[in-house]
């Protein structure tokens, strides 16, 4: 049918948009232009191994194997076709009941299933949270460097998002005076990331309380990311920021996505550590839920699983993937000592990262992090994140968890890149 007339059509992009959207700034976005980078042969196949020490997806390698534990749990529960039905807004009380137990172990509080909102990985806790927290002339405080994703939801939320530094030469910690200088009454959360995605940093006791004793003083939640809980490998243990909840009240994001290896089984959780009943009585909890009543639900048969596969993995199989953790931040670290062009402020302690500070002034042709990460790509089939993309221009965020011999391999290659691209003496 012909169409008279020369009106535009309803919809589409504005022009200053263009190459703007929300995706560019998520780790997802970066990593496929990067992708797309690689050199490949006519049937658009790779022309050599690529190395992904660009994010921290560890379940490719034979070596982060998930749990026998865990895998039983998930075909017992699609098996006993208990779990083919519609989930609860907030998640099965038998999988809520679960994490509230699991966690409880490290609290002085201890959590209740009504504490607990199961959600479609961490990514949608973060979701649900940024559009929980979002109202007119409100800002959150976002760690710099950081996880983009916050932003990018931040974003879509039209939620204003200021920066608080994190100090490379103290352990990644926080800026508290910064954080203090930067908020206002319209100030509604602050985003704590421990153990560090992208640092490797682990708090101590010390530093989780005085960040609740600033925002207890500042008026705002904290807003808890341990995705990495546990993974640990330094002098600091693991202590979730709802030991002190008690100063603060403290939204816990978390998933079983890193530790057990599974974040293609897309379930996390937000949970409220609020002894005072703070979150309640201003309705955010209410909000919470509301925010979960209009969005996709987690896998049914997933959550089934949940009781068996937290109750069911042993300590031996965590310890297990900490060790091999170790051993590939030792290798990262070592290896990276030995090239002048990146630095390590602060060797990982934690999570499956660490931040590197590339010395542009080494290089020839190579004017900052993300021509870096293009031309490493290309040259090289190494995938590294470049640190603009987290807030932090011309550093670098490698992931050691992969197998230990692809990460030589890799950072050998990064090592003959930089060679390659110095400065002539």
């Amino acid at each position: 049918m012909e169409i008279k007339g020369s009106r535009e059509w309803n919809f589409g992009v504005e022009e200053e948009e263009q190459g703007n959207t929300a995706s560019a700034v998520t780790v997802r976005g970066v990593l496929n232009t990067l992708y797309q980078n690689i050199r490949k042969d006519d049937n658009n196949t790779p022309v050599d191994v690529v190395i992904p020490i660009g994010h921290g997806d560890p379940s490719n390698f034979p070596c982060f194997r998930t749990p026998p534990t865990a895998e039983d749990a998930v075909v017992n529960a699609l098996r006993s076709a208990n779990f083919n039905s519609y989930s609860y807004t907030n998640g099965l009380p038998s999988a809520r009941k679960a994490i509230a137990e699991y966690l409880s172990q490290d609290l002085p509080n201890k959590l209740t299933v009504d504490d607990v909102f199961v959600t479609l990985g961490c990514i949608q806790a973060i979701e649900m949270i940024i559009t929980a927290l979002a109202r007119p002339g409100a800002n959150v405080l976002f760690p710099r460097p950081g996880f983009p994703y916050y932003e990018a939801r931040a974003a879509s939320s039209k939620l204003e998002v200021r920066h608080y530094d994190l100090i490379p030469e103290q352990g990644w910690e926080v800026d508290l005076q910064h954080v203090e200088a930067l908020s206002d009454e319209n100030t509604v959360a602050m985003v704590v990331i421990n153990p560090g995605n992208p640092c490797g940093s682990v708090y101590n006791a010390q530093h989780l309380e005085k960040i609740a004793e600033t925002a207890r003083k500042l008026r705002f939640v904290v807003v808890a990311d341990e995705v990495y809980a546990h993974i640990c490998f330094g002098s600091t243990p693991f202590i979730p920021m709802g030991v002190y909840a008690s100063i603060v009240p403290v939204l816990t994001l978390g998933s079983i996505s890193k530790r057990l290896g599974v974040p293609g089984w897309r379930l996390g959780w937000i949970v409220t550590n609020d002894p005072d009943g703070i979150l309640k009585k201003s309705g955010l909890t209410r909000k919470i839920i509301n925010c979960l009543d209009i969005s996709t639900d987690p896998v049914t048969f997933i959550q089934g699983a949940i009781p068996d596969m937290l109750q069911n993995t042993t300590k031996e199989y965590y310890s297990k993937i900490v060790a091999i953790v170790k051993e590939a931040a030792e290798i990262c670290y070592s290896k990276i000592k030995n090239n002048p062009v990146i630095d390590c402020p602060h060797k990982p302690e934690g999570s499956m990262f660490v931040m590197v500070k590339l010395n542009v002034s080494l290089l020839a042709d190579i004017n900052d992090d993300l021509e870096f990460c293009l031309k490493l790509a290309q040259e090289e089939s190494v995938i590294v994140m470049p640190g603009v993309a987290l807030g932090m221009k011309n550093w670098l965020r490698i992931t050691f968890a992969i197998e230990p011999s692809l990460l030589e391999d890799g950072l050998q290659r990064i090592e003959v890149f930089c060679h390659r691209h110095a400065k002539k003496q």
